[in-house]
C-alpha cells in the first residue's frame, strides 16, 4: 500500500489530491512542521536521507520529489488517465508544466519567502535588511514572478487546463505554484483565468477529500 508521508502546509498536499482523483487505496503518515523553524520534523530522515516532504513509500520503493511521485503514480496507478496520449501537442504541453513547476516557478517563491523573512530581522540590522530585500525584490524578483504570472496567464487562454481541455496531473503539479502565487506573489483578479483555474482546483471533490484528509493547509502571506 502506498503511504504518503505528509508534511503540513507543504507540496505533499498535491500528491494527496492526485492519489485521490486515482481513487487508489492509500494512508498518510503526519509529521507537523516545528513550531519556531517551519521545517520539517528530523524522522523525516528515516524515510529519505534528505528528510524533506514529498516522499511516498509503495512496498519497498521509496520516491521522492513532487514531479518524480507524479511520473511514478501515473505510470504505475494512472492507467492511461490523467496523461495525453503519447506524441501529442498536449503531451508536449504536459511535460512542459510538469518540470515548470519546480525548475521555473517555485525559486521564485522560495526567493521570496527569503526576503520576507530577510526583513523580520532583528531590529539592529533590520534596515540594511530591507534595503538588501527591497534592491532583490525590485531588480530580480518582482519582474521575473510578473513576467511568469503574466505567461500562465497567457497560456491558459489556450486551453481550460493547462495542457489541454481535460484535468491532468501536470495540474495538480501546478496548483501548488498557483497557491505559493495567490499567497504570497501578488495572484489576483488582475489575472482572471489563473485565479479561475484555481478555484476550479478547489472544488473538485478529490481535491476536498484530500484536504480533509491531510489536516490544515494554508500557505500564509510571507510565512
Amino acid at each position: 500500500m502506498i503511504t504518503v508521508h505528509h508534511l503540513n502546509n507543504s507540496r505533499s498536499q498535491r500528491v494527496l489530491w492526485l492519489i485521490e482523483e486515482l481513487g487508489v487505496t492509500y494512508q498518510i503518515k503526519h509529521y507537523p512542521r516545528d513550531k519556531k523553524t517551519m521545517l520539517a520534523p528530523p524522522e523525516l530522515k528515516a524515510v529519505h536521507p534528505l528528510g524533506k516532504s514529498p516522499v511516498i513509500t509503495d512496498g519497498e520503493i521509496t520516491v521522492a520529489e513532487s514531479g518524480a511521485i507524479i511520473e511514478y503514480l501515473i505510470e504505475r496507478y494512472g492507467g492511461g488517465r490523467m496523461i495525453p496520449p503519447a506524441g501529442s501537442a498536449e503531451r508536449r504541453r504536459y511535460t512542459y508544466w510538469l518540470h515548470y513547476a519546480e525548475g521555473t516557478f517555485a525559486p521564485l517563491m522560495v526567493i521570496s519567502l527569503l526576503m520576507n523573512r530577510i526583513e523580520r530581522a532583528p531590529l539592529l540590522v533590520r534596515p540594511i535588511a530591507k534595503a538588501i530585500s527591497g534592491m532583490v525584490k525590485k531588480g530580480y524578483l518582482t519582474p521575473n514572478i510578473e513576467n511568469n504570472l503574466d505567461f500562465m496567464e497567457a497560456e491558459l487562454g489556450k486551453s481550460t487546463w493547462f495542457a489541454g481541455d481535460e484535468l491532468t496531473a501536470a495540474d495538480v503539479q501546478m496548483s501548488f505554484a498557483l497557491e505559493a502565487a495567490a499567497a504570497r506573489a501578488g495572484l489576483d483578479a488582475r489575472r482572471p483565468k489563473l485565479v479561475a483555474a484555481l478555484a476550479r482546483m478547489h472544488s473538485r471533490p478529490a481535491y476536498q477529500r484530500a484536504l480533509q484528509k491531510g489536516g490544515p493547509y494554508r500557505l500564509m502571506k510571507g510565512s
